[in-house]
C-alpha cells in the first residue's frame, strides 16, 4: 500500500486586525488654580469699611443704592444677606417669594440698617418691582427712570399697566438729592445670564442710558451662584475659581455692557441658620464697590 500521507498545509490565519489605542477625553477642570478675583483675604477691612463709612456730602444721610432685574433675581434676598451680614445673624425684613411667578415686591420701599440703638448705617437700599417681559408687565422703565430722579415716593404702589405720572399720588415733585439714586445696580440669577431676552436686554439698557445721562453709576451682581455651579455649591470659596461663573460675567459684560470690574458674583442667604465668612465675603465686596461708586458719585454733586 502507498503512503497515504500528504503533504501537510500549514494554513495561515489571517493577520490580527490591530485594535486603536483608545483615547483618553481629559476634560479641562472646570476650576482656576487661582480665583480671578480675590474676596476672602480682604473680608474683614472690606466689612470694616463699609461699617465706619460716612458720606463726606453734607447734604445726604445716606447714600441710595436702586436695585433692579427680572421677577425673582434676588434683589430683595439681597438686602435681606446685607442685613445678616452687617447683624452677623438671620435677618429676613425684606420679603421674598420663593415659588411666585410675578414680582413679590409691589412698593417703592426703602431698607436702612441698625448699627446700634438709635444709630443707622449710612447707606440704604430701594427695593422695587421686577422686570418682566411685555409692555403690561413689570414695573415699566418710565417709572424705574423716575425713581432714579428721586420722583418717586416712599410707599408708592407700583401700576404695570400704568407709569406714574406727575400729579399723581406717590409722585415726588421737588426731590432732594438725598431723594435721588447714587448707585443703580442690575440683578440677575447666574442660570438666567445666557436666557436673557432681547426685550428684557432693551429695557434694562434704556435705564442704563437714563442713569449715564444722569452721572450715576452702575454695576450688577449675578446671584444665585450654588444653583448653576456645582463646584460652588460644594465650596462657595470657589465663586471666582469658577470657569462656568466667569463665562457667566464675560456674558454679561457682551450684553449689558457693563465693565467687567463693575460685575460680582455673590450667592445669597437662603438654606443657611447662620452666617458664615465665607458666603459673607462675596457679599461684602460687592457691598463696597456700590459704597464707594456711590460715595464718588455725591462728591460730584
Amino acid at each position: 500500500m502507498g503512503s497515504s500521507g500528504s503533504k501537510a498545509t500549514t494554513v495561515s490565519a489571517p493577520p490580527t486586525r490591530c485594535e486603536e489605542p483608545r483615547r483618553v477625553v481629559t476634560r479641562p477642570p472646570p476650576l482656576l488654580e487661582q480665583p480671578w478675583r480675590k474676596v476672602s483675604e480682604k473680608y474683614k477691612d472690606n466689612l470694616e469699611f463699609v461699617k465706619s463709612y460716612q458720606p463726606e456730602n453734607e447734604q445726604v444721610k445716606h447714600l441710595r443704592i436702586l436695585l433692579h432685574g427680572p421677577v425673582g433675581a434676588g434683589k430683595s434676598s439681597f438686602i435681606n444677606s446685607v442685613d445678616t451680614v452687617l447683624r452677623g445673624r438671620l435677618a429676613g425684613r425684606a420679603p421674598t417669594d420663593a415659588i411666585s411667578g410675578s414680582s413679590h415686591t409691589l412698593k417703592y420701599k426703602t431698607f436702612d440698617f441698625t448699627k446700634s440703638p438709635g444709630a443707622k448705617y449710612s447707606f440704604v437700599f430701594n427695593d422695587i418691582m421686577g422686570l418682566e417681559e411685555g409692555s403690561d408687565n413689570g414695573v415699566s422703565a418710565t417709572d424705574l427712570k423716575l425713581a432714579l430722579r428721586g420722583h418717586v415716593r416712599e410707599g408708592y404702589k407700583f401700576n404695570s399697566k400704568s407709569a406714574l405720572m406727575e400729579g399723581d399720588y406717590g409722585y415726588n415733585s421737588d426731590p432732594t438729592l438725598e431723594d435721588k439714586v447714587h448707585v443703580l445696580v442690575g440683578v440677575v440669577p447666574a442660570d438666567a445670564v445666557s436666557r436673557i431676552s432681547d426685550e428684557m436686554v432693551k429695557k434694562i439698557r434704556e435705564v442704563r442710558l437714563a442713569a449715564s445721562e444722569l452721572g450715576i453709576p452702575q454695576m450688577a451682581i449675578i446671584t444665585k451662584v450654588d444653583e448653576a455651579c456645582p463646584e460652588v455649591k460644594k465650596d462657595n470659596c470657589d465663586i471666582y475659581k469658577s470657569k462656568y461663573l466667569k463665562e457667566k460675567v464675560e456674558g454679561f459684560h457682551q450684553r449689558l455692557g457693563l465693565p467687567l470690574n463693575c460685575i460680582f458674583l455673590l450667592k445669597n442667604y437662603s438654606h443657611e441658620i447662620e452666617s458664615n465668612d465665607e458666603v459673607s465675603a462675596a457679599i461684602v465686596c460687592a457691598l463696597k464697590q456700590m459704597v464707594m461708586y456711590g460715595e464718588d458719585y455725591l462728591n460730584d454733586q
